[in-house]
């Protein structure tokens, strides 16, 4: 083993160190230490991760850890997330819509089947027609109103008329219309006993000639039935009855002209 200089322990005279090993090189500059080695941790830290680096990965890792293609790996990520996310709602909109198709919906009433009896309801408007009066002259079938227009070409309909115009209060005309010819229609006038100008009622006969009032309403041909319409005093139809035969059929909904 050496002795210790005999110079105290101080600094060789030739400069060297005084332990005997070589110095530091100049280009590394003045050299500090700490009082507190603890503030070289960071420094600690990143020369093992370098070692790490450099003696523990693979030559296939050290090619993919440089800083060209760690460019092109954040690239390549960027790049496939919006097609990842699109992907993704697609499956989640498709499984959405199964469970939707397949939740049991609420059970549907049937739709009622109509009948020659059925009775039609909905908003509807009394067209703006003129039609022929018993003396020949044009009268304006919304001038009739509040009124009971009975459509009763082919019927037998003198009690109904009868009826309904009991039926109505006096300020509602009960008007009938038909198609063909007075002389050849089959509606007839009520009895004496029970005439409307008796009862302080109003009845119009009325002709349609072209039959625009029953096919422009959709009221079918005629089967030996009257067609009915309850219009109130705006013009809108209340109720319209396809086929009829007694004033029950509507008799409830008078009370709405």
């Amino acid at each position: 083993m050496g002795s210790l200089s005999d110079n105290g322990g101080g600094r060789p005279g030739d400069g060297g160190s005084p332990d005997g090993l070589p110095g530091l090189p100049a280009e590394w500059g003045v050299i500090v230490v700490p009082d507190d080695l603890s503030e070289l941790s960071d420094e600690v830290t990143a020369i093992q991760a370098e070692l790490r680096r450099s003696h523990g990965n693979t030559r296939w890792q050290r090619f993919a850890d440089r800083p060209g293609m760690r460019v092109l790996r954040r690239l390549g990520s960027a790049s496939l997330r919006a097609p990842v996310l699109i992907i993704s709602m697609a499956i989640l909109v498709t499984i959405a819509s199964l469970f939707a198709s397949a939740w049991p919906q609420p059970a549907r009433s049937p739709a009622t089947q109509r009948t020659a009896n059925t009775t039609d309801e909905g908003p509807g408007t009394l067209p703006a027609l003129e039609l022929i009066g018993t003396d020949g002259q044009t009268v304006p079938l919304r001038g009739q109103l509040p009124a009971v227009i009975l459509l009763t070409d082919g019927c037998e309909c003198t009690q109904l008329i009868a009826d309904t115009t009991a039926a109505v209060r006096p300020d509602i005309t009960v008007v009938t219309v038909v198609a063909k010819a007075p002389s050849t229609t089959a509606v007839q006038v009520p009895p004496t006993n029970t005439t409307p100008q008796a009862q302080g009622k109003t009845v119009r006969a009325l002709r349609d000639p072209t039959g625009e009032l029953r096919s422009g309403l959709g009221l079918g041909a005629e089967d030996g039935t009257a067609a009915a319409l309850l219009v109130n005093h705006e013009g809108d139809i209340v109720r319209k009855v396809p086929r009829t035969a007694s004033v029950k059929d509507f008799q409830p909904d008078l009370a709405r002209l």
